[in-house]
């Protein structure tokens, strides 16, 4: 009987373990993510933030370079990753240097790189629409870095429009969100909210445009966008998220399901570029020639007043919250600032050597600064100014692309190459 009863135990373990199996093969498979993954423009809330450790403070050609790439275009978006692949985009056929060509040739990349070794696994392109800038100043035709979900990617390339992709980059749809042109191209990228794909079109429509993930229709539209090239942010306010956009005059914030206008705040009298980042439901705006700081209380409604103005800030580099103080190096000026989150107040003005473009981002007590032809420079993440390094590679063409880390590693993204670095 035991031996008869061991049989029947034996069989019905055999049969759920078939079960078991036909049911995992049943199930969609799906690109797993980790919290090392850097989704989006600046990294997770777009905050330039990383909580990565034991990353290298020096490198050159001949130290902690572990590859590099020449990318098939060039372009100033920064790469994004997801699992063991990387996506950035690139642009061809019109507009690189002094090679001339025809604006009806320029090409629009998507490129999937292996983060192990370097290799590109597939690079798609489109064609760009018709009627665009004839030539863009200073960043290209591919400045706004891509964003995923985890299952799709989605890209902006302004008058072409909000692409999305799947991972192995066949294009599922493509939406225009306005036909306007910039001799400064468009420099925002997209950010998402459930189940919408928001972007700043105010090179394109004056309007921030949202967008629905599946079919790749226009959910809501707020023509509210002046002079502006900077890339929405959400923020957190008491389990909900805002959108907050940084337009000339205006700081505005909307509700990210509906575009329902929530509040306002007097903002900069001048074109703004820099991204918005946010600390215990403050949001921090630069932005200006003359360039100044705005802090701002979200969670308001109608008209607000700011907390605190500074006249100190950047034309185009973005900031970085680091406890309680706000980072940055400015292109205006090429000074290195230090600010009090509390009230404003300026703890350091330090001029550095070389001027940044792209923005900023923090890690294990370093902040990484790209200048355009100058190197990094890695500052000291405290409200003391300390240059760590100063660490350049042999590349004759401009960085541009704001960098970004992923897995113990930082990547570097100048207008041809893009760079592995790590100890």
């Amino acid at each position: 009987m035991l031996g008869l009863a061991t049989h029947s135990q034996d069989c019905n373990m055999k049969f759920f373990r078939v079960l078991l199996i036909a049911t995992l093969l049943a199930i969609p498979c799906v690109r797993s993510s980790s919290a090392d993954d850097w989704k989006s423009f600046r990294g997770p809330g777009g905050q330039g933030y990383s909580s990565e450790t034991n990353l290298p403070a020096e490198w050159s050609d001949d130290q902690n370079l572990t590859w590099k790439l020449k990318l098939p275009g060039a372009g100033s978006s920064s790469p994004i990753s997801l699992g063991e692949k990387l996506y950035v985009t690139s642009y061809s056929g019109y507009g690189i240097g002094d090679s001339g060509g025809s604006l009806e040739d320029l090409k629009l990349h998507l490129v999937c790189v292996n983060p192990k070794n370097g290799s590109i696994e597939w690079d798609t392109k489109i064609n760009a629409t018709k009627g665009e800038s004839k030539r863009v100043r200073d960043h290209g035709y591919a400045a706004a870095t891509p964003t995923t979900d985890g299952k799709h990617i989605y890209v902006f390339f302004g008058k072409s429009g909000v692409v999305k992709y799947d991972l192995q980059g066949q294009r599922i749809w493509q939406t225009s969100v306005g036909d306007g042109v910039h001799g400064w191209g468009c420099g925002t990228s997209p950010v998402l909210y459930q189940n919408l794909v928001i972007v700043n079109a105010s090179v394109e429509s004056g309007s921030i445009v949202a967008i629905d993930k599946e079919s790749g229709e226009e959910k809501w539209r707020a023509k509210s966008m002046n002079r502006s090239w900077s890339t929405p942010h959400l923020v957190d306010i008491n389990g909900k998220q805002e959108l907050v956009v940084n337009s000339k005059n205006e700081i505005l914030a909307y509700d990210p399901a509906s575009g329902k206008e929530l509040w306002k705040c007097e903002g900069i009298p001048d074109y703004v570029c820099p991204s918005i980042v946010s600390h215990q439901g403050v949001v921090y705006v630069l932005g200006g020639r003359s360039s100044m700081t705005v802090a701002v209380k979200a969670g308001g409604q109608g008209e607000v007043k700011e907390l605190w103005r500074a006249n100190v800030g950047a034309n185009v580099t973005s900031p970085v919250v680091f406890e309680d103080h706000l980072y940055w190096v400015s292109d205006r000026n090429k000074v290195a600032y230090c600010l009090k989150l509390a009230d404003g107040e300026v703890v350091y003005k330090q001029r550095v050597d070389s001027q940044p473009y792209a923005s900023s981002v923090i890690a294990d007590g370093k902040i990484y600064v790209v200048t355009r032809r100058g190197g990094t420079i890695v500052l000291a993440a405290k409200p003391e100014f300390e240059i760590l390094s100063n660490n350049k590679l042999t590349d004759d063409t401009q960085f541009n692309a704001s960098p970004i880390i992923s897995n113990g590693k930082l990547y570097l993204r100048s207008d041809q190459n893009l760079y592995c670095i790590a100890k």
